[in-house]
């Protein structure tokens, strides 16, 4: 019995949310066009970051090409990076190089949705976190004139939206995260074929946001590494907290909602959910211990998320990691300001 939660631990719970109040909310976003939901996002989140983020969009993406413009003294939050030491040796007082960027900068949304992201407890399932984040994020990133595109999972990879910029791109991209086909059969997740076709996809070098629950087949860790070794890759992990632990609902039936196999379980007992728990916690430590390994930030989203407070997390992690200087350490300085 527990080698189906071993296997499929998060997705197990599919049926622990009430399944009526799941359909009603799934209908109410399909009712609801993109023009509308975009622009609530516009009013309720995008305006707000407007005012919080205050210039801080360009820690969103970094451009790929750079000149040499300048030599400086170094000041305070400097990227020691671009620490011209021969410079620094002969004048025996720290420089660095300036450059001039080329900030247009092409982003990619690789989108996993499949059965497990229609989930939730509360009122969001991990589907709406998903399709909330990207529109917010491809929206702030085309209003500074970035490019962004996606690459859509569904049982396979079945979509692309090519890259492209301005407000009507976004909404091509929440239509064709909207109108997913249903699935017709019983399949398992595998990451690792999205994530291999983004590698032969997306050719010039740019930012790469992995946006999943990471409940999959093994294997993706390596793709997933290969991937950062080209692009700047960010996982965008979605989870619900009703997947870390079970309450005492008594007898429920529980049903994987890839595969659609049933079991009927006692919640009640406290050794099941103390042993329902224990697994959950060691899939956690897994795939953060995987996600580090393949060397790429994390921005961890909860259907409890508020999504300004999601993209200011997200930015200020981008800070930090422009602090990291050689080696992968904070200067003594940076530490105690970071």
């Amino acid at each position: 019995m527990f080698e189906i939660f071993k296997r499929k631990t998060a997705s197990a719970v599919d049926a622990v949310a009430d399944a009526s109040s799941s359909a009603t909310s799934a209908l109410a976003v399909e009712n609801h066009g993109a023009e509308h939901i975009l622009r609530r996002l516009e009013w309720t989140v995008v305006r707000r970051l407007d005012g919080l983020l205050q210039g801080d969009y360009r820690t969103l993406l970094r451009g790929t090409g750079i000149d040499l413009a300048d030599l400086r003294e170094y000041q305070h939050h400097d990227d020691v990076r671009h620490m011209d030491w021969n410079v620094t040796a002969r004048l025996q007082v720290p420089h660095v190089r300036v450059f001039t960027e080329d900030r247009e900068m092409t982003a990619w949304f690789l989108l996993d949705l499949s059965p497990s992201v229609d989930f939730g407890s509360g009122k969001q399932l991990k589907r709406s976190v998903s399709s909330g984040f990207v529109a917010v994020l491809a929206r702030l990133l085309t209003r500074h004139g970035n490019r962004v595109g996606a690459i859509l999972y569904g049982a396979g990879v079945d979509r692309v939206v090519p890259a492209g910029s301005g407000r009507r791109h976004v909404l091509q991209l929440m239509h064709a995260m909207q109108q997913r086909p249903p699935s017709t059969q019983a399949s398992t997740t595998r990451l690792a074929d999205l994530l291999m076709s983004a590698a032969s996809m997306v050719r010039r070098r740019s930012t790469v946001f992995v946006v999943s629950d990471f409940i999959s087949e093994p294997g993706w860790e390596k793709p997933l590494g290969m991937l950062a070794q080209k692009h700047e890759v960010v996982a965008v992990r979605l989870f619900d907290p009703l997947e870390a632990a079970l309450p005492d609902l008594g007898l429920i039936t529980m049903r994987d909602a890839e595969s659609g196999e049933q079991m009927l379980v006692d919640t009640s007992s406290a050794k099941f959910r103390q042993r329902f728990a224990q697994i959950a916690a060691q899939r956690e430590t897994q795939l953060r211990q995987s996600l580090a390994r393949a060397g790429v930030d994390t921005l961890e989203l909860s259907t409890e998320d508020d999504l300004v407070s999601s993209i200011l997390r997200f930015t200020d992690m981008r800070k930090r990691r422009s602090r990291v200087g050689v080696g992968g350490k904070l200067p003594i300085h940076l530490k105690l300001v970071a």
